[in-house]
């Protein structure tokens, strides 16, 4: 069954039952005023008859039903009371609405307590059938009881004056039924739109599907109503903060757990706000905010994404590195094609002693490059990349030397690799691309590396035209190049960040040949910067 259909009819069942109790209910203390109205009639009638003194007088007379029945049927008439009898001590009747039941007993049973002196209201069988009486004692005037005064009303009556009000009532209830029937039927439309027009079971599984597809995501998520308060946060979110898994966000005030958080502003401003770097726990993190509207366009909350920025560096590394791996082989491929064309090119002209002395040059460049680098930088990643980097430079014609007296050798082991193979990789890669569109002759690249002191110290030198002087001051900002293209200035922001994140500084300045001199300085020992929070 659809929820509209259930929501119908739990609400009018409701609405139902509620009504026939109301009717109930309301029937009932109708029926009990409507009696104890009459009855408190016909007793105020009883006891104004009793105090009449031609009745009391008609008590000593030797016919005392010639004087009463006529004075009674006129008083009878007069209040509308279904019949007035008035009978002695022994219960003879003295009066009667019927003529021919004058003189005889009454009947009922409940004359007792009136004989005694009481007034009393009853229900009682009597002779024109059951009825609603007050009866109440004749006093001679010493007071002695001396009659007994009694005014009727038929209950059938009674209930033929309910039947008028249940009529109503029971119109009152069906149009009342009916408008809750409308309202039920717009309720549960209203509520059918406000939930898309999903069933319960649909809800539930989109709810547990969302809940996977939140906490399968690497970022963090975040949600806040317009009041600040989360109404939801996966388990990356708790793991960026810092809290424990188990934590219940739900309910908090965005503040109470992010105090520099920016959602609030969001909210109120209406504006997204997209890649945002920022340090949150001791991280940085890229945040992307986005206000949630309702359907008429307002404001009603905002969610938060964000992600390690240590993360979307290394990713951004790790293609670097792919990337460089694979010109590198591309480089050592395209090399020694050409060098392999030479020496067989020797061969079939039969050279052989210049194609044994090229053959004996290239050994021994490249065993004396890679015993220096085996020798002095003995770290296998470092390593690689220099003769990857080495490779590379042999293909587009640039000198690329190492400095003899390089030693990379005490490198603390807490220190990153990756985060050296970026320094020294997106050095070397931009000092290489500065010599592509340069006219000089002889196209250089030096790189020095020492572990001497307290501190690594990272070198690269190119006799390219340099940085201009309007670039000098936001190199390291990712976007920003003096090289034309897309894709550009982001080797030097990889640079930046690396060295930010092992605590050291990098500058630059105009070399000797007119290119230019990165110097970085790494302290061994890295103290934990201090870092703020906000989302």
């Amino acid at each position: 069954m659809r929820l509209q259909t259930k929501l119908i009819l739990l609400i009018c069942t409701l609405l139902f039952s509620v009504l026939t109790v109301a009717a109930a209910v309301v029937e009932y203390m109708v029926t009990s005023m409507m009696e104890d109205q009459i009855g408190t009639r016909a007793l105020k009638v009883a006891e104004t008859v009793a105090e009449i003194p031609e009745i009391r007088e008609a008590f000593k007379l030797p016919e005392p039903s010639s004087v009463i029945q006529p004075l009674a049927e006129h008083i009878r008439e007069k209040t509308g009371a279904l019949y007035l009898v008035i009978g002695n001590r022994e219960g003879i009747r003295y009066s009667h609405p019927v003529p021919e039941r004058v003189g005889k007993e009454m009947v009922g049973g409940d004359n007792g307590p009136v004989l005694e002196g009481k007034s009393i209201i009853s229900k009682a069988e009597g002779s024109m059938g059951p009825s609603l009486r007050g009866k109440v004692p004749v006093r001679a005037e010493n007071g002695d009881v001396i009659g007994i005064a009694s005014v009727g009303f038929l209950l059938d009556d009674i209930n033929r004056w309910d039947d008028g009000y249940q009529r109503q009532l029971v119109l009152i209830s069906l149009a009342a039924l009916g408008i809750a029937m409308a309202g039920a039927v717009m309720i549960a439309r209203g509520v059918r739109r406000s939930i898309h027009g999903l069933e319960p079971e649909e809800i539930g599984t989109l709810y547990m599907e969302k809940k996977a597809i939140l906490e399968s995501i690497r970022e963090a998520i975040l949600a806040v109503d317009r009041n600040g308060l989360i109404t939801l946060a996966n388990q990356q979110t708790m793991r960026i903060l810092g809290l424990p898994d188990d934590t219940e966000l739900i309910g908090k005030p965005i503040r109470e757990i992010v105090p520099k958080s920016r959602l609030l502003t969001v909210i109120r401003t209406g504006q997204s706000e997209f890649d945002v770097e920022m340090m949150m726990n001791g991280q940085e993190v890229v945040a992307n905010r986005v206000p949630v509207f309702n359907r008429q366009n307002e404001v009603i909350g905002a969610v938060v994404s964000f992600r390690s920025k240590s993360e979307v560096y290394r990713l951004a590394e790790e293609l670097s590195q792919v990337k460089r791996f694979a010109e590198g082989l591309r480089a050592q491929t395209h090399e020694y094609s050409n060098k392999l064309y030479v020496i067989s090119g020797l061969i079939q002209l039969e050279s052989y002693q210049e194609a044994v002395e090229m053959i004996s040059k290239e050994t021994n460049v490249h065993q004396n490059f890679i015993q220096f680098i085996m020798r002095e930088i003995p770290d296998p990643v470092i390593g690689g990349l220099l003769i990857g980097k080495y490779n590379r430079a042999q293909e587009l014609k640039i000198q690329f030397e190492i400095d003899p007296e390089t030693s990379f050798k005490d490198v603390p082991g807490r220190i990153e690799r990756e985060l050296l193979v970026t320094i020294i990789g997106n050095l070397t890669d931009n000092a290489m691309e500065a010599l592509l569109d340069d006219a000089a002759a002889e196209k250089k690249v030096t790189l020095f590396l020492s572990d001497y002191g307290e501190d690594l110290m990272i070198e690269c030198e190119d006799n390219g035209p340099g940085i201009p002087d309007e670039w000098a001051e936001n190199i390291f900002r990712k976007g920003v190049s003096s090289k034309e293209g897309e894709h550009r200035g982001i080797g030097l922001a990889l640079v930046k960040h690396a060295v930010d994140r092992l605590g050291g500084r990098i500058l630059h300045e105009p070399s000797g040949e007119g290119g230019t001199v990165f110097s970085v300085v790494i302290p061994k020992r890295v103290e934990e910067p201090k870092k703020g929070e906000g989302t």
